[in-house]
This record gives structure tokens, sequence and C-alpha cells, in this order.
């Protein structure tokens, strides 16, 4: 047994242990079979990160009363490898990335998973935020200011920007009052699975956070970059075919904000990953005629025809 893992109850039983390299992640993740055939997830993390993963998986504890929902699910947690250490184990999906199996699927298919994701997120978002919560308005106006601060001190010209930084400008006042529950914090298809029965599967919430539903709806983009029915399906199954005119300019402003902020966040990756950002962020911009639009040209007001 590894010295990594030691002290995790039921290690013995653990017949295979793969690492996952995939995502920008600083845990370490383990793919694990065990001698019954159980597939599992392990991450681990320094010791220093205690009560942030503590916080997070009491979080993701949250979600098991939750039906109908495919998604890792969490099993134990506590301190492993001679105290340095901190694990958190999952159940594992099993599945394909829906990056790959996506674009292979015919119009409908496409669709219809991305409904499926819509009604999985409307789920997720039916757990409350804590009342101790800073209000929205307050906590998200800070991120705002923060991500034109370093936009405009990072000396990377993006096309457009003064035109996404006028719109938020001229919409914050859209965030005042707005409600806050469980959010998964990163919800886009790099973030889920097709299961071998067809089913959509979610997976790592390690950047859970508490906010407006209505932010998760940020990444979107990735998801209409690959497959613009897919994403369409997601909006219309999370509001089951009734969407409310403000949720677009909404879905706008957290889009341009984050925009901007993936700018700046690029920066330590190196040029080849701030000029994939720049690029990305122009093909956003122009998707919203450079926010002289609330929906997006890709979006698809109602679902394929079979």
């Amino acid at each position: 047994m590894s010295q990594l893992w030691s002290g995790i109850p039921g290690a013995s039983t653990w017949r295979s242990v793969q690492e996952i390299h995939k995502g920008w992640s600083s845990d370490s993740k383990y793919y694990i079979q065990t001698t019954d055939g159980m597939g599992l997830l392990l991450r681990i993390s320094n010791i220093t990160q205690y009560e942030k993963k503590q916080r997070e998986f009491e979080s993701v504890t949250k979600l098991n009363h939750i039906e109908n929902v495919v998604m890792s699910r969490p099993l134990d947690f506590g301190i492993c490898n001679n105290g340095q250490s901190v694990y958190s184990l999952f159940t594992w999906v099993n599945g394909d990335d829906a990056e790959g199996v996506i674009p292979t699927l015919n119009a409908d298919q496409q669709y219809q998973l991305g409904v499926q994701a819509g009604k999985a997120l409307a789920k997720l978002h039916e757990i409350h935020a804590e009342q101790a919560q800073v209000p929205w308005a307050e906590h998200y106006n800070a991120k705002i200011n923060r991500y034109i601060r370093n936009y405009k001190s990072c000396g990377i010209p993006l096309k457009g920007a003064d035109q996404t930084i006028s719109f938020i400008e001229q919409n914050r006042h859209l965030l005042e009052n707005r409600p806050q529950t469980f959010q998964h914090g990163d919800y886009h298809v790099g973030n889920m699975v097709v299961t071998p029965s067809g089913e959509l599967g979610i997976i790592d919430f390690n950047r859970l956070d508490y906010g407006d539903p209505w932010e998760e709806f940020n990444r979107i983009t990735w998801c209409a970059g690959l497959s613009p029915l897919f994403a369409s399906g997601c909006i219309h199954g999370y509001f089951n075919n009734d969407v409310p005119d403000v949720f677009f300019r909404l879905m706008a402003l957290y889009i341009a904000s984050n925009q901007l902020s993936s700018i700046h966040w690029a920066i330590p990756f190196g040029k080849e990953e701030v000029d994939a950002m720049v690029r990305r962020a122009e093909e956003v911009l122009e998707a919203y005629d450079y926010f002289q639009t609330d929906i997006p040209k890709w979006y698809l007001p109602s679902s394929p025809e079979l």
C-alpha cells in the first residue's frame, strides 16, 4: 500500500490505483478499483487544506438526498499519509468524457443531453445558502471591480473590451436581491460524462460555492462552442421551457465579466494560454455582437425539429 493513502479505511481492498492527470485542480486525483469491482475517486490535498476540504466535503454531502441525477457522491473524508495529507473519497461515475461524446451524436441527442444538464443543475440549486452569506450584489460587484482592474493593468488588449466594460457597468443593478444557492462552481461539458446507458453524469465538485444560481451559466460558452444544441437544451431544461427575459441579460453580465477575468487568469500559464484565452474571449464577445444584444447568436429558442 502506498504511504500516500495509508490510514484511509478500506484501502487494503483497493485492487488498482491510477493517477488522473486531467483538470486544473491542485489536488492529486486517483481512479480506484476495489477488489469487489467498485470504482472510486480519491482526491488528496496537503494537510494545510484541511478546513477548506472539510467544508467542500460537507457541502457536497448536502446533495445526497437528490435523486435522478447521476453524479459523483461523497463517501469518506479524513487525514492520511501520517498526518501530512487530507483525503476525500467519492463514488466514480462510469462514462466517457462528454466533450468527446456529444459531437458524435445527432441533433436531438445533443439537445436532450443538454436538457438533462439543465434539469440536473436546477436540482443542485434547490439547496439554499445559509443566511450568513454576504449580499450577492456586494460580493459580485467586488469581483467585477477586481476583474476590470486586473484587465486594465495586465496590458493585454482584447477586442471589444470597452464595449464589454460599458455593458457590465450598465447592468450591475441586476445583481441586487439575487437569491443564493449551492453552486457546482465549474458547470460545463468538461466536468460531465456520458454513461454507457446514455445518461449525463456530473463530476468534479471541487470548485463548489454558494451564490446566484444563474451565475453557473457563466461557463456555458464552453458548451456552446462544442454544441449550440446542448447549450440551448441546458437553458431550456433548467427553466422547463419557460425562460424569463431577465435571465439572458444576467447571463450576459456574468459571461462578460468572465471573459475579462480569463485574460488575467491565463498569464501565469504562459503566452500560449493567454493567446488562446484572448481568441476564446473574442469569439464569445462576437457571439454577443460585442454586447449590443443580450441573447448570443448560438442560442436556439426551441428544440430541433425531429
